[in-house]
């Protein structure tokens, strides 16, 4: 059972993907009304995007900010400090313990949602073992979502494959955030635990990340309200 309290258009966060300001508010033109949440991650953030978060913000949108910090714990801490003033929902961070831990502090007093990232959805099994780790994709994701928990951490990203396993960890206390959707046609590019919007939803996902997908449609408006609709549909 998904929880109730999100709203099912805020469940789609289209990625905002692009190189500089200009083409993102060209974008958040083009999609209106049909979108209410966005992502700036490393490409928009790096060419000017932060200030947009305020700007978004104020015109009633969500945002979140996809930079996936992991430092010390003392500039985890104080970097997530400033971004809390920026206004933004969801700030990630990697999901290592002292890093969860500082963010969890960082943000204290402020509205802002942090989550951690369990395993890229790029990475399977091999990716994890050639960068030395013993567990794999779901032992991993799984691990982390334990610790996170116990740290106050307030929701995971992981991939639609992870959603159901790791909902019977956390129970709904905690929100599951997607990427690697790709709606029914699309290419996979450089994702590799991808799935539908409908089954993501299915599965047990809040919230759907979806960039190329919609960014890169020929009608992004219309792309993004087939998603809409079918979350809704998934949803019963």
């Amino acid at each position: 059972m998904q929880p109730a309290k999100i709203a099912p258009n805020d469940r789609l966060i289209v990625a905002l993907d692009l190189p500089g300001v200009a083409p993102a508010e060209a974008m958040i033109a083009r999609l209106g009304d049909s979108v209410t949440f966005y992502k700036i991650g490393y490409q928009l953030a790096y060419a000017g995007g932060l200030p947009l978060v305020r700007r978004l913000a104020d015109a009633g949108k969500k945002v979140f900010i996809d930079l996936k910090l992991h430092d010390i714990s003392h500039t985890v801490a104080r970097g997530v400090e400033s971004v809390a003033k920026l206004g933004a929902t969801f700030l990630t961070v990697h999901a290592y313990p002292q890093t969860m831990k500082a963010a969890v502090e960082g943000r204290a007093g402020s509205g802002l949602k942090i989550l951690g990232v369990t395993v890229l959805t790029s990475y399977d099994d091999g990716d994890l073992h050639a960068a030395g780790y013993r567990f794999g994709v779901a032992d991993l994701a799984e691990a982390r979502a334990r610790q996170a928990q116990v740290l106050g951490v307030d929701g995971l990203v992981c991939s639609p494959e992870e959603a159901a396993s790791l909902h019977k960890i956390v129970g709904h206390q905690m929100v599951l955030v997607t990427p690697g959707i790709r709606p029914a046609g699309a290419t996979t590019g450089d994702q590799k635990r991808i799935m539908t919007p409908a089954r993501a939803i299915s599965a047990g996902a809040d919230y759907l990340v979806v960039g190329r997908p919609v960014i890169e449609a020929a009608d992004p408006k219309a792309m993004a309200e087939a998603i809409q609709a079918e979350i809704v549909q998934a949803l019963g």
